[in-house]
C-alpha cells in the first residue's frame, strides 16, 4: 500500500472508492514528484454518479427549491472559495505548474463566476407570446435539462470548471464533472465546497481517471442530458458525433491558433507586451494563446525587438517562488510535443530568434524556454497547427486586407487580438476578423458577463454571459384554451 494520500471520487456527498480499486499517480510538474494518487474511473464508477445526479435532479429538496434560493446556494459557494483560495491556488501550483501568483489572481476572479449566476438565477424565465386568439394563452418555459457532463481540462481546471457548472447549476441542473487526469485536486475539494454551502449530495459529483475509460462512459451514458466538454479539437469532433446520435447538446470549446496583429500606427511598446502577455503567460498553455503575431512592415523590426528582448528575459523556475514568471509545462507529454513542434519549424524552414531549447528549470521538471519563430509563413504546420506552448511565430504583412485574409486562413476561429490607434480601424477589424473574442488594444481579458464563442474548429455553443443560460436550458411551450365555450367538432365547418 502506497503511503501517498489517495484521493475518492466524489459521489453523492460523500467520498466512493474506484469500483475497480485502481488509483493512478499524479506528478508535479516542476520537479517531477509524485503528490498522490487519484482513483482510476470507470463505465462502473460513472454509472454509479450518473445515478446519483439523477436521483438529486428528481429530489424535492433540489427540484422544488426555488430559483432565489438557489442563488443563494450558488453566492455561498462563491464565498467559499474565496475564503479558500489561497489552499486552492496552491493545488492548482501543484497539479498543473501554473504559477502561484497567477493562480492567486484567477482565485480572486473565480467567486465572481458564482455571484454573477446567483444573481441571475431568479431572472431565468419563460414569457407569454401573443395567439391569434385571446381566449387561448400561450407562454414559454425555461427548465433544467437534467444531468450535465462536464469534462474540464488541464491548463486552468478550476476556472473552467466554473464557467460549466456556474450556469448549470443556476438553472437547475446536477453535475457530473470528468477532471483531466492531470488535475483532479480542485474538482475534488470544488464538490466537497459545494456540500459544504448547502447543495443537496448527488448536486454535484466527480469521478476522476482517464479520458479513455471515465471520460468515454461519461459522454455515452444514456441518462446524460448535455455534455460540456474544454479540449483539444480532435476530442471535441468526437464528443460532437457521440452526442449528435443521440441527440443530445454540446458545448465544445476546443483549440486555438489566435492571431495578435499590430498596426504601424499602434503603440508599439504597449503592443509587444501584448503579445508577451497573449503568448508567454501561463506558458502559452491556453486555447485562446496568441501564437500567430501579424506586424505591419514599418513597426515589424522594432516589434520583434522588444518582444525578443523581454523573451529572454523572463524567469523560468518554481511556479511558487514569487519571483518566477514562466513555469514548466503540464506533463512530460506536452513538454514533448512542445520541443516537437519546434524541431518540425525549424524542418520546414523556420528561425528560432530566442528559445527553442527544453530544460528542467533546474529542478527537474518540465520546462520549455519562451521562444520565437520568424522566417516563417502561414503555409507551415508550426503555424497552422495549435502548439499549446510558449511558441509564437512572428510575420510581417503590408496592407490590412492582407492582414485579414491571413489571419483568417486557418481552421481555429477562438479568439485575436488587434493593436491600432485608429479606431475606425478597429471596428473594421472586428467585424472582419473570424474570431469568437477580439480584443483591440488588450489580450486575455474576460469576464462572467460577457459570452465567448468559438468560431469553425474553435468549438460550438456559448460560454459565460447571459446567453449561456440556453445551453443549459429546454424550452418549453404551453398552450391554454381559457374560454368556457363547447369545444367544435373539427369535421364540421364553421359559418
Amino acid at each position: 500500500m502506497s503511503d501517498l494520500d489517495q484521493l475518492q471520487h466524489f459521489i453523492g456527498g460523500e467520498p466512493v472508492a474506484p469500483e475497480s480499486g485502481e488509483y493512478f499517480d499524479s506528478t508535479n510538474p516542476a520537479n517531477r514528484e509524485t503528490l498522490y494518487q487519484a482513483a482510476r474511473g470507470n463505465a462502473a464508477d460513472i454509472q454509479r454518479a450518473v445515478a446519483a445526479a439523477r436521483a438529486a435532479f428528481e429530489d424535492p429538496r433540489w427540484r422544488d427549491l426555488s430559483q432565489t434560493r438557489r442563488g443563494r446556494l450558488l453566492r455561498r459557494l462563491g464565498d467559499l472559495i474565496g475564503e479558500n483560495a489561497e489552499e486552492l491556488a496552491r493545488m492548482e501550483v501543484l497539479d498543473n505548474g501554473k504559477l502561484l501568483r497567477e493562480m492567486r489572481g484567477q482565485l480572486g476572479t473565480v467567486p465572481e463566476y458564482y455571484y454573477y449566476y446567483a444573481g441571475l438565477a431568479d431572472k431565468i424565465h419563460g414569457e407569454v407570446v401573443p395567439a391569434s386568439d385571446r381566449r387561448v394563452l400561450n407562454y414559454t418555459l425555461r427548465e433544467p435539462l437534467g444531468v450535465v457532463g462536464a469534462i474540464t481540462p488541464w491548463n486552468s481546471p478550476l476556472t473552467l470548471t466554473t464557467s460549466k457548472l456556474a450556469p448549470a447549476l443556476a438553472v437547475g441542473n446536477t453535475v457530473v464533472v470528468k477532471p483531466s487526469e492531470y488535475t483532479s485536486r480542485t474538482a475534488l475539494r470544488l464538490a466537497e465546497l459545494a456540500l459544504e454551502a448547502g447543495f443537496p449530495e448527488g448536486v454535484v459529483n466527480v469521478v476522476t481517471g482517464f479520458g479513455a475509460e471515465a471520460g468515454q462512459a461519461l459522454v455515452d451514458h444514456p441518462d446524460l442530458a448535455k455534455i460540456s466538454f474544454t479540449g483539444s479539437t480532435a476530442t471535441g469532433a468526437r464528443i460532437a458525433a457521440a452526442t449528435a446520435r443521440r441527440f443530445i447538446g454540446s458545448t465544445l470549446e476546443l483549440g486555438g491558433k489566435s492571431p495578435n496583429i499590430v498596426f504601424e500606427d499602434a503603440n508599439v511598446a504597449n503592443a509587444a507586451m501584448g503579445v508577451v502577455a497573449g503568448i508567454f503567460a501561463a506558458a502559452g498553455q491556453t486555447c485562446i494563446a496568441g501564437s500567430r503575431v501579424f506586424a505591419q512592415r514599418a513597426v515589424y523590426d522594432e516589434l520583434l525587438e522588444r518582444v525578443t528582448e523581454r523573451a529572454k528575459t523572463i524567469r523560468i523556475g518554481d511556479p511558487l517562488d514569487a519571483e518566477t514568471e514562466l513555469g514548466p509545462l503540464a506533463f512530460e507529454d506536452q513538454r514533448d510535443k512542445v520541443a516537437g513542434y519546434v524541431d518540425l519549424g525549424r524542418s520546414e524552414g523556420a528561425r528560432v530568434l530566442t528559445g527553442g531549447r527544453a530544460s528542467d528549470g533546474g529542478l527537474g521538471g518540465y520546462f520549455y524556454e519562451p521562444t520565437i519563430l520568424v522566417d516563417v509563413h502561414n503555409d507551415m504546420r508550426v503555424v497552422r497547427e495549435e502548439i499549446f506552448g510558449p511558441v509564437v511565430a512572428i510575420m510581417r504583412f503590408d496592407t490590412e486586407d492582407e492582414v485579414v485574409r491571413l489571419a483568417n486562413d486557418t481552421d481555429y476561429g477562438l479568439a485575436a487580438g488587434v493593436w491600432t490607434a485608429n479606431l475606425a480601424r478597429a471596428h473594421r477589424m472586428a467585424g472582419r476578423l473570424d474570431a469568437g473574442t477580439v480584443w483591440v488594444n488588450t489580450y486575455r481579458a474576460m469576464s462572467p458577463m460577457s459570452p465567448r464563442q468559438g468560431f469553425k474548429s474553435s468549438g460550438v455553443g456559448i460560454e459565460h454571459g447571459t446567453e449561456t443560460v440556453k445551453e443549459y436550458t429546454r424550452l418549453k411551450s404551453v398552450w391554454i384554451n381559457t374560454s368556457e365555450d363547447p369545444v367544435a367538432d373539427p369535421f364540421t365547418m364553421r359559418s
